[in-house]
Parts: structure tokens; sequence; C-alpha cells
């Protein structure tokens, strides 16, 4: 394989799922970890994503409250946060993952509702405080750098204290049969502390992707209530979620 391809390929797979491991690139490439470091360090130069310890994340992943242009898939992002704020209702006390399309939500979200929005995102934060409407709640914890998010056991254990009309949250994979998955262990325990103090939860995902998975799982597909990509409900393309519990939007 070219260099050229090599490395495209590598982009791909950073933008569809904001954060990637050397080694993970490195095994589905099946060449060496020092080959995909070397790459990796040329696109971070190139400002193409940028590199960090062990991995690499995409550029619209180190967003702030403003749009970033480099938004992966932004145009299906856009339909999806159409879609889930037709969920909203006047009064609801709800949750707002971090990364790209819950952002993309958050924006979206029709000025004269009133709601109580719950986010341990920085950006999603940033976000909902221009917003009069909306009584923003920021959930306190240590800060990752990379997903600008907070996490931990303080994190966690301020979720276990509230419990929400809906949560809405992304997923790096997910699967009719393997549920929701991440590669990061700590992402998982404060997805499942959010899947745990909501009534419902809506997972927000571009249809790319559908049929993946990673190693940690975060929970059965079952466990969500409402799943929205940019998909008509109808579309084949969701055939294998169809025999599942949970609603297509």
């Amino acid at each position: 394989m070219l260099k050229e391809e090599r490395q495209q390929l590598i982009l791909n797979e950073v933008e569809l799922h904001n954060r990637v491991l050397l080694t993970d690139i490195a095994e589905h490439l099946e060449v060496s970890v020092d080959t995909v470091r070397r790459d990796v360090k040329e696109l971070d130069s190139e400002s193409k994503l940028r590199k960090v310890h062990g991995g690499a994340i995409s550029l619209g992943y180190t967003h702030t409250a403003s749009r970033s242009t480099n938004v992966y898939a932004l145009n299906e992002k856009m339909v999806i946060a159409t879609k889930a704020v037709t969920l909203l209702k006047n009064g609801a006390v709800i949750f707002i993952d971090g990364g790209t399309t819950c952002l993309e939500m958050a924006r979206t979200i029709p000025p004269k509702l009133n709601l109580t929005c719950f986010t341990y995102s920085l950006p999603v934060a940033l976000q909902l405080a221009g917003m009069p409407n909306v009584d923003l709640i920021f959930i306190g914890g240590r800060i990752s750098k990379d997903a600008m998010i907070s996490n931990g056991s303080y994190t966690i254990q301020r979720l276990s204290e509230v419990k929400f009309d809906y949560c809405f949250i992304g997923t790096g994979y997910v699967d009719s049969l393997h549920g929701l998955t991440e590669f990061d262990w700590d992402v998982v325990q404060l997805k499942k502390a959010v899947i745990q103090a909501s009534k419902k939860t809506i997972l927000l995902c571009i249809s790319e992707k559908l049929n993946s998975q990673h190693r940690f799982k975060t929970c059965d597909i079952n466990a969500i209530n409402t799943m929205i990509t940019e998909l008509q409900p109808e579309n084949t393309l969701l055939n294998l979620f169809r025999n599942q519990d949970i609603r297509l939007l």
C-alpha cells in the first residue's frame, strides 16, 4: 500500500470515530505501530489531524462552541440534530453528551424552549450558555484535554445524584448484536452512568458507524430507547436494528 493510500485510510478512521489508537490502526492496516506513528506525525504537521499520546484525534473534535469547518459528515449530523430536537418537551430535564453530533443538537435547540440541560462537555456547555431559556448545569470533574469533557469518579458520582427525562448520547461504535462500544474505558464508565441516570436514552449516530464494534462495552442495544441516524427509518441499512426493541428515527 502506498503511503498516500495509507494516510488517507488513517484520516478516514480518525474522521469517522473522532479518536483512534495507533495500535488499532496498525492492526487494521497490517503495518507496524512505528509506521503509523510516522504517518500520524506527518498528518499532524500538515494540520490534517492532531497527534495525541498513543493515538490521534480529528480536528473537528478539538472544537469550541463555534462550528468548525473540519467536522466530518456535518450535513448528516445536522439532519440527526434536527430529528433529535423534535423529542424535546417544554420543561424537560435532559442530558447532552459530548462530541460533534451532540454539539450540533445543542445548536439546534429552539430558542423559545424552556429546558434544564446537564452536560459534562465544555463545548456543549458554552453553546447552551448563550440560550436564555436553558437552565444549564455543568457536571464537573477532571477535564480530558483531548475530548474537552469532565470525567473520573467525581463526575460519575454527580451523575448518580440526578434523574434525567432524556439523555442524548453519541458512541464510537454501534452494532445490533454487540451494542454500544468504545476503545476508551473511562468514556464507557461515563456513558454507563449517564444511561443509568436517565429515564430514556436516545442515541445520535451517523450511519457509517453502524455494524462496528470495539473492545469495551457501554450497553446492549436494547438499553437504547431511540436511535437517530440521518437515514429514513425504513432504510434497509437499519434492518438489523429493526428487530431490536428500539425506536428508529
